[in-house]
């Protein structure tokens, strides 16, 4: 794009139509303690030395490792057709198609995606435009509510912690409330939603549930008894709700085959780099009897006039297309480049190439577990040779501070004698002092060091066996242990 700066007769011109001053005239309105001021900016540089500037500090970043940090977004193989596709000018400037007679492609490109994502969620509608998996979790919790005219909703922790907290702002606008199911604490079950917890949430009579949220899989990479958890909710007259991974439903069973009412998730992963945070591409899909309740746009296909294969908006529950206090949702935007960039990723990967995907992503897994683990066994033994040779060094330090150096300094203060015997004995009292603290801070170093490895082992189920037990107290119950 040129760049093509105003001069200052631009400025002046401009100023002179609007009958002001200044440009700072048009913030007069805002108080002075609000404005921000000048900004502490370097001074200008020419362009080829700031280029050479910010090369040299992205140069110090590595690219070349796996990061685990994404909690959901994360760097993804993506086929150069998606990017070749999505540089193509015409999808730059397509908004909300209004018109679908000058509109067909990017209709059609949303239709395409609707269709691949409702076959892969095994779901009878897909939404398209809502900002990430956070959004569309948010607005399958509220379809929910007004699906069944209930202000309560139980979300499973194993659902990321940010979906979570998106909920509870949408939730706090309405008056709605929001209740979490706790997580199995141990057992063979450890880290998934409890069943038992769940069940005596929904049979809270004076207080129905909408709908009940769970993710498969969930947060901490275990699958969740999706089937029973539907089946508790609609026991109880409430909704289900799947938070999915899209990639991972190439080898899982998909939400409308356990019964979900709504499918929910981040679409991320299908062809979307990482974008600083994103916004990224939120799934939403449900059956067709919620279809009046989901938000955003849906897309069909029809014939023209003449009988030729065209594509059409056929709803949108938007403020912008009904009556506001009717509108399914007021917080939705396009999202058509993205989801084309999905749409295309998947034509191009196929499901056999999502499988492997899928399958790679787990093998993957599996490897990095091995690998932890190994380095968990490393650090368990480390950290219990730490803690048995304080303990040694500890009762060594002890003995030699409260026999050797006691006889030690009794002996030189009666050679001394006289004045030099209290010299002495000063001397080596405040030295055997010295050592005590000494011992001390081993003996608190020991204890802290102790407490963290139990913590450390309370994720890993094994058991510690120290050599000596770490005893708690002063310098002189440890005397009296011994």
């Amino acid at each position: 794009m040129p760049y093509g700066p105003h001069t200052p007769d631009d400025r002046a011109r401009m100023l002179a139509a609007l009958d002001i001053a200044s440009v700072d005239d048009l913030f007069a309105d805002i108080p002075a303690a609000l404005r921000i001021g000048r900004l502490d900016l370097p001074e200008p540089e020419p362009e080829l030395e700031l280029a050479a500037r910010l090369g040299r500090l992205a140069a110090q970043n590595r690219v070349d490792l796996a990061s685990f940090l994404g909690a959901g977004a994360y760097r993804h193989y993506s086929p150069p057709v998606v990017d070749q596709i999505l540089l193509r000018g015409e999808w730059y400037t397509a908004y909300t198609p209004y018109q679908p007679e000058v509109s067909q492609g990017t209709l059609q490109s949303i239709y395409e995606y609707e269709s691949l994502i409702a076959e892969l969620v095994a779901l009878d509608v897909v939404s398209a435009s809502h900002y990430d998996g956070a959004a569309a979790t948010a607005e399958a919790a509220l379809m929910t509510c007004r699906t069944t005219r209930r202000e309560r909703v139980l979300v499973s922790r194993g659902v990321h912690r940010q979906y979570r907290e998106t909920i509870e702002t949408y939730f706090r606008g309405g008056e709605l409330d929001i209740d979490e199911i706790p997580l199995v604490a141990d057992g063979p079950a450890a880290g998934t939603t409890d069943l038992a917890a769940l069940e005596r949430l929904l049979a809270a009579v004076d207080r129905p549930v909408a709908g009940v949220v769970a993710a498969q899989p969930n947060f901490l990479g275990l699958l969740e008894e999706m089937a029973e958890v539907g089946r508790l909710a609609h026991g109880a007259g409430a909704l289900f709700v799947a938070v999915v991974e899209p990639v991972s439903l190439a080898v899982l069973e998909p939400p409308g085959a356990y019964g979900a009412d709504i499918a929910a998730g981040e679409g991320q992963s299908l062809g979307i780099p990482l974008g600083y945070g994103g916004p990224y591409l939120g799934l939403l899909a449900s059956t067709e009897a919620l279809v009046r309740q989901i938000p955003g746009r849906l897309v069909g296909m029809t014939t023209d006039l003449e009988g030729r294969r065209a594509f059409v908006m056929t709803l949108r529950a938007r403020e912008q297309d009904i009556r506001r206090e009717k509108a399914a949702s007021n917080i939705c935007t396009n999202q058509a480049l993205l989801a084309l960039a999905a749409g295309v990723y998947l034509a191009a990967v196929g499901p056999h190439g999502l499988r492997d995907v899928a399958a790679l992503g787990a093998v993957r897994a599996a490897e990095l577990e091995t690998a932890l683990a190994a380095v968990g066994a490393l650090l368990e033994h480390t950290l219990q040779l730490l803690i048995n040779t304080l303990s040694f060094v500890r009762v060594g330090a002890f003995a030699l501070a409260h026999a050797g150096l006691s006889a030690a300094v009794v002996a030189l203060a009666d050679a001394a004698g006289g004045a030099g015997y209290w010299i002495v004995l000063v001397l080596g009292n405040a030295l055997i002092l010295a050592l005590e603290g000494l011992v001390v801070g081993i003996q608190t170093t020991r204890l802290l060091l102790f407490e963290f490895f139990v913590r450390f082992l309370e994720g890993t189920g094994r058991p510690f066996r120290p050599l000596a037990p770490p005893v708690a107290g002063t310098i002189s119950s440890i005397g009296e242990s011994r």
